[in-house]
């Protein structure tokens, strides 16, 4: 495939930005769009084409969209807090379902070749793990509500107007770069940044539901290859080990590698509240069709991932947490660490 023109949104946050640092290396023509919610400048490659604009915009998108006239499109961009989504549906389906609308309608129009479509875990709702291809979306919250339905547009969309597409569901990437300053979203990153502020983490629930964890490194070079290979054409693809953990593990994982060689101290063990509404409890997946398709494999496993994190983040140093100065929606179930910012 010849060299492509190739614009990635969500290009200065976390998975974004280290999508583009391999289509860089690689020798294509990228340009990257962030409305810098959740990314930073640290991040922004300075051989790529960047322009901070907010994709919500319809007009502004579309001229942006009219100039650049990208043939590949990686769709990054996303309000990805899934706990939170019950109490901010209106962002969440603006930042999500609307931003990538504004973008594909007039990719289309200027002869988009192929959608990388970044999806989410969400959409497999609470059917029992590990979670295939071939599983229905059965989304149990308004962020996998507002995945699945981008899912749909793009099929139904590559049906009529002709371009290829991949869909990509990422199983929880972690590692360097991740905004670790979000107290809504990335359980590991909040564990962390919660370390560096002296301060204790908190588990919703009995900690014993079990997730799966994929170190960065080994998710972006799977997902260029999702772009760039026919033979991902119209396909959905889970990106992500099959090894599950439950959350409590997770927790002293971190603690033992954050102070490693020194005694834990007792004012940071972690503290226990309600579950979240709609949680699910147990969510990871198969990795057979990503290794079928993409030649997938682990390379980091969550102790090294989690090590090589720890140690990036305390070069960074603490970050304070940014919180939403009003949720759209509040109830006696809202969880006290986002309305007593706890975090």
């Amino acid at each position: 495939m010849s060299k492509q023109r190739i614009l990635v949104t969500g290009a200065a946050g976390f998975m974004g930005s280290h999508l583009v640092d391999a289509l860089v290396d690689d020798g294509y023509e990228v340009h990257g769009v962030d409305d810098m919610s959740g990314g930073f400048w640290r991040n922004v490659n300075p051989r790529s084409h960047f322009t901070e604009l907010d994709l919500r915009r319809k007009e502004a998108t579309k001229q942006y969209v009219d100039q650049v006239k990208p043939q590949m499109l990686f769709h990054l961009a996303a309000d990805a807090t899934e706990g939170r989504s019950q109490f901010t549906p209106l962002t969440c389906t603006e930042r999500n379902l609307m931003a990538y609308l504004h973008t594909l309608i007039p990719a289309i129009r200027h002869g988009l070749r192929k959608v990388v479509l970044t999806s989410s875990m969400s959409v497999y709702g609470a059917q029992t793990p590990p979670f295939d291809e071939d599983m229905p979306t059965q989304p149990e919250d308004i962020y996998g509500v507002s995945k699945a339905a981008m899912e749909e547009v793009t099929h139904i969309l590559s049906q009529v107007h002709g371009y290829a597409y991949t869909i990509v569901r990422p199983h929880n990437v972690y590692g360097t770069r991740q905004n670790i300053g979000d107290p809504y979203r990335n359980v590991i990153g909040i564990f962390i940044n919660s370390l560096l502020n002296d301060k204790n983490f908190y588990i919703y629930g009995d900690g014993e539901q079990r997730r799966s964890f994929t170190y960065i490194d080994d998710f972006t070079p799977y997902m260029v290859r999702a772009g760039l290979d026919p033979c991902c054409d119209g396909q959905v693809i889970n990106i992500g080990p099959c090894d599950e953990v439950t959350i409590n593990h997770l927790a002293e994982l971190v603690l033992s590698l954050f102070y490693e060689g020194q005694e834990i101290p007792q004012h940071i063990r972690p503290q226990y509240l309600p579950p979240r509404p709609m949680e699910v409890r147990d969510a990871y997946c198969t990795d057979d069709k990503a290794r079928r398709l993409l030649g997938y494999h682990t390379t980091i496993d969550l102790q090294e991932g989690v090590r090589r994190m720890i140690a990036w983040a305390k070069e960074l140093g603490p970050q304070k947490p940014c919180y939403m100065d009003d949720l759209e929606l509040t109830t006696e179930d809202t969880p006290v660490t986002w309305t007593k910012k706890l975090i």
